[in-house]
Order: structure tokens, then C-alpha cells, then sequence
């Protein structure tokens, strides 16, 4: 399908499997968070992947760009709150360090890709 051209992309298949790891970790969180952390954790993960795939989608580099941006924001948030949640001990120490360099790794996919489409 032409339209699944945002799946070659390698930024994209990171951010896929991080939003992924993202769910299967969050899933061990505290109930009474299910509309706290482990939400808005799962947003703002989610959130990075589906602005690519909505910014691919759309006519020109100047929209991508724009989508691209938007990722980069949700993956700030989503570092905070692996941070956070890390505090809170809701991450064993050794996945909260992989979710980290995850991002790390995706932060600067992310902004190559960025600068190459703006």
C-alpha cells in the first residue's frame, strides 16, 4: 500500500518499538495510576510514531517538518516521565536505563531527520 511509506523509515521504527516497550513496562504500573503516569506516559510515547506517520502523510517537507517537531515535544515529555516514574520506583533501575538511551538514541534520529526535511 503506497501509503505505508512512513514504515521504511528508521526513525519511525524506533519510535514503534519504544511506544511499544513503553506499554509492556507501564502495564506493571500501580492501578490507581491507570489514569495518571501510565497514561499520559503512553500518550506522549504513542505520540512520537503517529506524528511521523501524520506528517509523512501529508503534501511537503514543510508539513513533515512541522509533524517532525511535534515528536520531538512528545518525546521530551516522555523522557520526563520515564524520569519521574523512576523516581517513584515504578521502573525496575535496568528499564529505566534502556527506555532512557531509547530515547536518547531516537532524540537524535529525530532531530537528523528534522534537519534534513525543514
Amino acid at each position: 500500500m503506497p501509503d505505508d511509506r512512513w514504515k521504511k523509515l528508521e526513525v519511525w521504527k524506533k519510535a514503534d518499538d519504544l511506544a511499544l516497550s513503553i506499554y509492556k513496562y507501564t502495564k506493571k504500573f500501580p492501578k490507581e495510576e491507570i489514569y495518571g503516569i501510565t497514561s499520559q506516559l503512553r500518550r506522549a510515547a504513542l505520540s512520537i510514531p503517529t506524528n511521523i506517520v501524520e506528517g509523512y502523510s501529508r503534501k511537503g517537507d514543510k508539513e513533515l517538518a512541522r509533524f517532525v517537531s511535534i515528536s520531538l515535544g512528545s518525546l521530551a515529555e516522555a523522557k520526563y516521565l520515564i524520569y519521574f516514574s523512576g523516581r517513584l520506583k515504578y521502573f525496575q533501575a535496568n528499564e529505566s536505563i534502556e527506555l532512557t538511551d531509547g530515547y536518547d538514541e531516537l532524540g537524535k534520529m529525530l532531530w537528523r531527520f528534522y534537519e534534513k526535511v525543514r
